[in-house]
């Protein structure tokens, strides 16, 4: 019998060194795309991430505080991480959970007045190994947002980054074509299913407000630093060969008060630059299949 092939086996090792010349549009050197989540966090479950520790080391629900966390993301942050992009003109991403277009629909009409790219999130802010149905789950985020904004989406970001054997085949038999989970490369990279071609679109865990301030505990003028660092490498390798940058955003984190002004600064950096093309996920992987085509 045949050994069932690993999640990873499905996507063959290729070294940067080695991966075709790709041109930008005009030239250009780095591709940069900006991920705005927005999220469902249900108050009757436990949260998907914590910020006050329980009292008494005892967690209750409903968990007001660390939803109250969220909530305010949803109800003041979003609206200066919006106004940051649209002062700007920058193309965003919005990896929305479907139920965000049911829940927040203020949130869901703005960003699809703006013009922004609606990215699969989940139905729901919860892994997808956890989902009892994870074909309906999706499913269902994807008619919510056909539905929503007249256009289905494209392009898929798993909660967490979370996936199983199944998820890759699931998300391209409901119309997906770019997935952002695949934290492996500066350059997309295609992937089999029974579905067709699914292609990754070069994510990050790094330039991530909730890895740095969430997770590490990072003072906040430290995403601006790290944000430069990383824009700075790889505007450089990009005169040789194009290159992709992420930068992942959540309203209640870079969306307070004393954080805003420092995601501000990092927009303000990359738009600084003639040789960065901003782009969405879409565009991106479309951008990608057509040189690949091209090579």
């Amino acid at each position: 019998m045949d050994k069932p092939m690993t999640l990873s086996d499905r996507i063959p090792y290729q070294a940067l060194i080695d991966r075709p010349k790709l041109r930008l549009p005009g030239g250009k050197k780095l591709a940069v795309w900006v991920i705005l989540n927005v999220e469902d966090w249900r108050i009757e479950n436990s949260m998907p991430r914590t910020v006050l520790s329980p009292p008494m080391g005892q967690p209750m629900l409903p968990d007001v505080p660390n939803w109250s966390w969220h909530e305010y993301g949803m109800r003041a942050g979003f609206w200066r991480q919006m106004k940051a992009l649209t002062d700007r003109s920058i193309p965003t991403t919005l990896a929305i959970n479907g139920n965000v277009c049911n829940s927040y629909p203020r949130v869901a009409e703005a960003a699809r007045d703006a013009g922004f790219e609606f990215m699969g999130h989940g139905f729901v802010q919860g892994p997808m190994h956890k989902v009892e149905n994870q074909n309906d789950a999706i499913k269902r985020t994807v008619d919510t947002i056909g539905a929503f904004t007249g256009k289905a989406p494209r392009s898929w970001e798993s909660p967490g980054l979370t996936e199983n054997n199944d998820t890759l085949d699931l998300l391209r038999a409901n119309g997906i074509e770019y997935v952002a989970d695949w934290v492996i490369d500066d350059l997309p990279q295609d992937i089999q299913t029974p579905h067709g071609i699914i292609t990754t679109v070069p994510y990050t865990v790094e330039t991530n407000d909730i890895v740095i301030h969430a997770l590490q505990h990072l003072p906040s003028d430290v995403f601006v630093q790290r944000c430069k660092d990383q824009f700075d490498r790889l505007y450089m390798e990009g005169a040789d060969n194009a290159r992709v940058m992420a930068l992942s955003i959540h309203p209640y984190i870079t969306g307070v008060p004393h954080r805003i002004r420092y995601l501000e600064e990092v927009l303000d950096y990359i738009i600084s630059h003639d040789g960065v093309a901003l782009m969405t996920a879409s565009e991106i992987g479309d951008w990608y299949r057509n040189e690949m085509r091209a090579t």
